[in-house]
């Protein structure tokens, strides 16, 4: 069942910058699909889970987006595993198959551009420097930016004790573990990643974040609305500049959308955020 969610006022405000193109942003998880235009106020969600396919998942968007009566030109795909020249690389942990090979852009009849789940969300979220993204969601987003530099990684797939980061701090390690240890957990695995990684400050982002009653030290807060910042921000003038070239066919177009989006420069907001985005409360 779709569900209808109002979008911080300053996302929508921040990213309508598509030049005359309407941005539908998809930011795939393992328990919703949620999706925004460019050109709308509220989001639209429906649930995924362990039997979604990557063509359940088109069909599902299409068939919430056309209820809506929302128009769009061109995707942006937030996907939840590794993404490699535009396409994902291995099929995702907590969904079905299908996703890898299959023509998004073709299902979709538009230009579509992947890029990995949180990666999408800390490109909403990066303010300059060295952002350090970590998405405490169904499993563990990681990505970096470095001087408006992308590099998405898989750090939550890495041996940690006796599983992986994911296993502990994922949905099923809060599961398994209960709120108390599970935090403990949080503020040991942040810390590892700061030591090992030096950035100049973390954003926390995941619908999970909210369970944290403190964060770990040098980190802020992420909004999950980022996540369609970041979305529309891959089809800002210069991004698209930079990465399509030139294509007159529609076919090709479609083709050329799908770019590596491991090293994609990011372009920033004309003013710094301020306010909600930026303090280090995890209320509300």
């Amino acid at each position: 069942m779709a569900t209808t969610q109002k979008t911080p006022a300053k996302t929508r405000t921040a990213t309508r910058k598509g030049k005359g193109k309407v941005i539908l942003a998809i930011d795939v998880g393992g328990t919703n699909v949620k999706m925004l235009a460019s050109d709308q106020t509220d989001h639209l969600a429906f649930p995924s889970g362990l039997t979604m396919t990557a063509r359940k998942m088109i069909a599902g968007v299409k068939k919430t987006v056309a209820a809506a009566g929302w128009k769009y030109d061109v995707i942006t795909l937030g996907y939840p595993g590794p993404v490699m020249h535009g396409r994902p690389a291995a099929e995702p942990h907590n969904l079905a198959g299908g996703w890898v090979g299959c023509d998004f852009a073709k299902g979709f009849g538009c230009p579509v551009r992947i890029v990995n789940d949180a990666a999408m969300q800390a490109l909403g979220s990066y303010q300059g420097g060295k952002l350090l993204f970590l998405g405490l969601g169904t499993g563990l987003g990681t990505t970096m930016i470095v001087d408006g530099k992308l590099e998405p990684m898989e750090l939550g797939h890495m041996p940690y004790r006796k599983g992986s980061y994911e296993d502990y701090i994922g949905l099923r390690g809060l599961k398994r573990l209960g709120k108390k240890r599970w935090r403990k957990h949080v503020d040991a695995i942040v810390g590892h990643f700061i030591a090992a990684l030096e950035p100049d400050e973390v954003v926390l982002g995941g619908g999970n974040v909210k369970v944290l009653k403190q964060l770990p030290p040098r980190c802020r807060a992420g909004d999950n609305s980022n996540a369609f910042r970041g979305g529309f921000r891959l089809w800002e003038e210069a991004g698209t500049r930079k990465v399509t070239g030139k294509s007159k066919s529609p076919k090709k177009a479609a083709r050329a959308s799908h770019v590596d989006h491991v090293a994609v420069h990011v372009p920033l907001p004309a003013q710094p955020e301020a306010g909600a985005e930026a303090t280090t409360s995890t209320t509300g």
